[in-house]
């Protein structure tokens, strides 16, 4: 496989009994995507974002998207889009739920006084 390509399906796979952030890409200076699993019922809790957009990719397993109140099923290809400031959150359905969490990197924290 080439460098540049990777297989997060085989990585969902091999991710047994791991939950959160399993794998991270490393090699872009303008994307941040992050390969994300959790068993039934484990998850992101609701949150705003208010910097970017976000694509969320269903890799493996089911599971819900929810945004702004309304819930999107997600699995394998299923693509949610979150628009920056809109709340949301994860939610596992089956064992093994696993999704590519795509966005425009941030640049630095913000310290505010």
């Amino acid at each position: 496989m080439h460098e540049d390509s990777v297989d997060l399906g085989e990585i969902a796979a091999k991710a047994a009994g791991r939950t959160g952030v399993i794998w991270t890409l490393e090699r872009s200076g303008e994307l941040n995507a992050n390969l994300v699993r959790f068993e039934r019922d484990g998850g992101v809790e609701e949150h705003v974002n208010d910097e970017v957009d976000v694509i969320i990719v269903g890799v493996s397993g089911s599971g819900l998207v929810q945004v702004n109140g309304e819930k999107y099923p997600v699995s394998n290809g299923i693509m949610v889009l979150v628009p920056r400031g809109a709340r949301r959150s994860t939610q596992a359905v089956s064992g093994a739920f696993a999704y590519l969490s795509v966005h425009r990197r941030r640049g630095p924290l913000q310290i505010s006084v």
